[in-house]
């Protein structure tokens, strides 16, 4: 599906998520140094904001979705609380491996959108739009870690 696909609101709503992700990522390569020290904080945790927010999708898509006697509504409610047990825990660390831990969650979040039961139950826009998310989400970790690791 194209992005052209995608309903509007959706998609200009998962754009707008991105700016932070940008312009942090960037101010931690082109901002003078005193900002540089606070882009990175910034980055890290409005990261975790957004791994937390992608655990309450999955709260969502639980209790509007799934019936609540299945095993998919229960294992869906207890994996819908692993992004904030792995976000919070991430601002803690060092903030190249707190990184790499908020990486590695918005991959794991992927990787269960992308699973049989989500892809049945989940429309087709929002499988598209999550990717290109996570593709960006994921680069600009990686510029970040860069930065850190040059610094």
């Amino acid at each position: 599906m194209t992005a052209a696909c995608l309903p509007r609101l959706p998609w200009g709503l998962g754009l707008a998520g991105l700016i932070p992700f940008l312009a942090l990522a960037g101010a931690a390569w082109l901002a003078p140094v005193a900002w540089q020290v606070i882009a990175i904080p910034a980055f890290l945790t409005y990261s975790a904001v957004i791994l937390s927010f992608l655990g309450g999708v999955q709260w969502g898509v639980a209790m509007s979705l799934e019936s609540e006697d299945s095993d998919g509504f229960r294992a869906r409610l207890v994996l819908s609380m692993a992004p904030s047990l792995i976000a919070w825990p991430a601002l803690l660390l060092h903030p190249v491996t707190g990184a790499w831990v908020l990486i590695a969650g918005f991959l794991l979040v992927r990787l269960h959108e992308c699973g049989k039961v989500s892809r049945e139950l989940l429309p087709g826009w929002y499988q598209s739009l999550r990717t290109l998310l996570t593709v960006v989400v994921v680069a600009c970790h990686g510029l970040v870690i860069w930065r850190l690791a040059v610094a």
